[in-house]
């Protein structure tokens, strides 16, 4: 079932869609964004699988790709290099999706995962779960490894971000969330949790620290199908409920008197959201560690991109995804050695987390 054109314009110039009994806006500059995006993350997948000790050119990943090529080029693209920029894909998509979620709830441009404190305690406890064996007293992280990727870390990461998320929201809440009051407390948040993980890597082997350290620096090389998994199954979820999302996310927008007023269920709608983004981000952060700064540049960007009000979901989806596979490219490509992917998505969004802050402090002085 394809969607189609119906009746007059709900607004003048943008015809509207329905499709399986909801209706939207037909906004050709978003699509054309989240096309464009979708475009340049398509060519640097194809880049990232021919990087490497052994170099394929693109027209030999293509190749491959579609069934061809020498027994060598296909186990080192689809066996060896496919897990990781997948992952790219997926993790990027995931993040995208969850600061859309959180800055559209909070109407704030700064209520990311990575601000809120969510990222910070999935982190916390998947850093507790590698280390907890050295800290108790155990074998450390090395033993259980296996078992810990597959299902330890994210339940361990899931947890963590559950927690953070009811804390920060019940901190935040007197007569309703304030936006303001949100940001400042996850930030605190995150703080103390930021000290806690310090003190575990301090606490445990030098071993243990060593593999925490580089999974706090996110980074896909390690990426397999099996820790892509619950990424990718929660990925799949929310774009099933992009209609329904996007709806909430319109009425929400309206603010709170004006939702309610309109019979919206805004407080459920909060929740519910909120654990989508939840969840996202902390799958994400099992996959490939906390990749910092997505969850925060992806939906602004889409946001310029698509020259809408708040950051549309398709488009956040196809700026992370493309954010993070540019960022591998060049983590993998730029130096002697390998750098995790997290450095660098950290050096592009904390140079715009500067320029926001300082345009937004124009804003309120003008």
């Amino acid at each position: 079932m394809t969607p189609k054109l119906i009746g007059p314009p709900m607004v003048p110039g943008r015809p509207p869609l329905r499709f399986a009994g909801m209706s939207a806006v037909w906004r050709p500059r978003a699509a054309l964004a989240a096309g464009g995006l979708a475009i340049l993350c398509l060519a640097t997948v194809v880049v990232g699988l021919g990087m490497g000790d052994y170099a394929i050119s693109p027209a030999r990943v293509i190749e491959v790709l579609f069934g061809g090529g020498s027994s060598l080029d296909r186990t080192v693209v689809l066996g060896s290099r496919l897990p990781r920029v997948v992952g790219g894909v997926i993790v990027g998509a995931a993040l995208g999706i969850a600061g859309a979620l959180t800055q559209s709830i909070a109407r704030n441009a700064l209520a990311s995962p990575d601000v809120l404190g969510i990222t910070e305690g999935a982190s916390a406890m998947a850093v507790t779960i590698i280390v907890a064996g050295t800290v108790l007293g155990g074998g450390g992280y090395g033993a259980a490894a296996p078992t810990l990727s597959g299902v330890g870390i994210p339940l361990a990461a899931f947890a963590g971000a559950l927690t953070v998320t009811a804390a920060i929201w019940l901190l935040a809440w007197r007569r309703g969330v304030d936006p303001f009051r949100l940001v400042l407390i996850g930030i605190a948040v995150s703080a103390l949790l930021q000290a806690y993980i310090i003190y575990l890597m301090a606490a445990s082997d030098l071993r243990d620290a060593a593999a925490a350290r580089t999974w706090l620096s996110g980074s896909l090389s390690g990426a397999s199908w099996s820790g892509l998994a619950a990424v990718a199954l929660c990925v799949a979820v929310a774009m099933g409920l992009f209609g329904w999302m996007a709806f909430r996310l319109s009425v929400l927008q309206l603010g709170p008197a004006t939702a309610s007023a309109l019979g919206g269920r805004v407080q459920l709608s909060q929740v519910a959201l909120l654990l989508v983004a939840v969840a996202l981000a902390a799958s994400s952060v099992a996959a490939a560690g906390p990749i910092g700064f997505v969850a925060f540049v992806a939906p602004q960007l889409a946001l310029r991109l698509a020259g809408v009000p708040s950051p549309p979901l398709a488009t956040s989806a196809a700026a992370g995804a493309a954010l993070v596979t540019v960022a591998d490219v060049i983590a993998r490509g730029i130096a002697p050695w390998e750098l995790p992917v997290g450095i660098v998505t950290s050096a592009i969004g904390a140079p715009f987390l500067i320029h926001l802050l300082i345009r937004s402090n124009r804003r309120t002085t003008t």
